[in-house]
């Protein structure tokens, strides 16, 4: 697991918390790493260099509609393209990957909007691995939590979690809520497999 270690005084201080959270999980056996980074340089160096192969890899911070933030620098569907920022280093990640690993983004709405729904499906594609995030602003309530198996397209509605403007052109985001689709809090250790969109596929090749 890694996290964002930069917000102590800014980002609402989730530093704390994070911290807090990542002992808690590698009490209860949920991780067997965790640790608090200040780049996405940073994060996918230490992801590449763990000992494979990786099941799963959780990140908790900040995020906007098709991106996951670290000290307010972007990771998204650019990131995934030859060239891209990142790009080399996310193919090292993938590489240490386990079949059927899963890539758990705990932040705010980065599956929301086309902007969310198109990432996920671009991050699921070149990982060829599970994948999950959410389309609301979460805290203790973590609402909107969707998962695509590899290869599969999104089947949830592009306005979910909206609390202001489009899905092409989103606003602001709702708040969790208990009642709120696809409910879990930061307790919750795993994500129920009947939560993730598509059916199991027949193995391909990741790609280049």
């Amino acid at each position: 697991m890694i996290y964002d270690r930069t917000c102590v005084r800014t980002g609402g201080g989730l530093t704390a918390p994070w911290t807090a959270g990542s002992w808690l999980y590698r009490r209860l056996g949920r991780l067997d790493r965790a640790r608090g980074v200040a780049s996405w340089d940073e994060a996918l160096a230490w992801l590449a260099a763990q000992p494979g192969p990786i099941a799963e890899i959780q990140y908790w911070g900040h995020g906007r509609w098709g991106n996951a933030l670290i000290a307010g620098q972007p990771l998204g569907e650019a990131s995934l393209v030859a060239g891209g920022p990142h790009h080399g280093a996310l193919r090292a990640v993938r590489a240490r990957l386990a079949p059927g690993a899963l890539l758990w983004l705990r932040t705010c709405e980065a599956f929301g909007a086309r902007a969310g729904i198109a990432w996920a499906e671009a991050l699921s594609d070149f990982f060829g691995a599970h994948v999950a995030g959410h389309t609301h602003v979460i805290g203790y309530h973590q609402s909107g939590l969707r998962g695509l198996r590899p290869g599969a397209r999104a089947d949830w509605d592009p306005t979910e979690g909206l609390a202001e403007g489009s899905a092409d052109a989103p606003v602001r985001a709702l708040g969790s809520r208990p009642w709120a689709p696809r409910t879990v809090t930061c307790l919750t250790g795993a994500v129920p497999p009947s939560w993730f969109a598509g059916a199991v596929p027949a193995p391909s090749a990741p790609p280049r």
